[in-house]
């Protein structure tokens, strides 16, 4: 980056030259003085240090940012391919019943911490269990995770949210002499 003054006393302007984040040389002229030059300089530098790194990220960004959750969720379960038989269908039933209801249209761009809270606070208040609710917000996890790794999201929107707490009581196992007495009983 550079300025350049040219012309006489009276009639001097500035120029400035830089590289685009396309890598091209630009040249901009017409500065009347050499602070509006550096402010200039200063705003493109900005600029190019706010966009995205590379060119592969921002189209993934523009690719998988305009999606929708199901469509998104579609294919991240296609690559989830360590998955048991029964985990398929557990994932499916997880996605059919609490998640593509409540956030199946949403645009991926658009998640952050308060949109999975307010997921959490309406299961919470559709009367779903504790033990759904925590599937699903693992699941949920799991693929706006895999989504902050694409670098969807600046901030990973899980992170920071109090995830349902699902604690089972201790469940105990009756002995065969309870058995029978229970048996005898009824």
């Amino acid at each position: 980056m550079s300025i350049r003054g040219r012309g006489g006393r009276s009639a001097l302007t500035r120029r400035i030259r830089y590289r685009s984040a396309a890598g091209k040389q630009v040249k901009e002229s017409g500065f009347a003085t050499q602070d509006k030059a550096i402010a200039r300089l200063t705003e493109v530098y900005n600029a190019k240090k706010a966009a995205p790194r590379g060119q592969a990220k921002a189209e993934r960004i523009a690719k998988y940012g305009a999606m929708r959750f199901d469509e998104y969720a579609a294919q991240w379960k296609a690559g989830q391919r360590d998955l048991g038989p029964a985990s398929v269908v557990h994932l499916e039933s997880l996605l059919a019943i609490h998640l593509l209801p409540l956030l199946g249209s949403r645009r991926m761009s658009t998640f952050d911490h308060k949109v999975v809270e307010a997921f959490i606070l309406s299961m919470e208040r559709n009367g779903v269990g504790l033990a759904a609710q925590a599937n699903a917000f693992d699941k949920l996890k799991a693929i706006l995770l895999d989504a902050h790794r694409l670098g969807l999201f600046d901030d990973n929107p899980v992170s920071g949210i109090k995830p349902p707490q699902y604690n089972p009581k201790r469940v105990v196992i009756p002995s065969s002499e309870h058995l029978r007495d229970i048996r005898t009983g009824g």
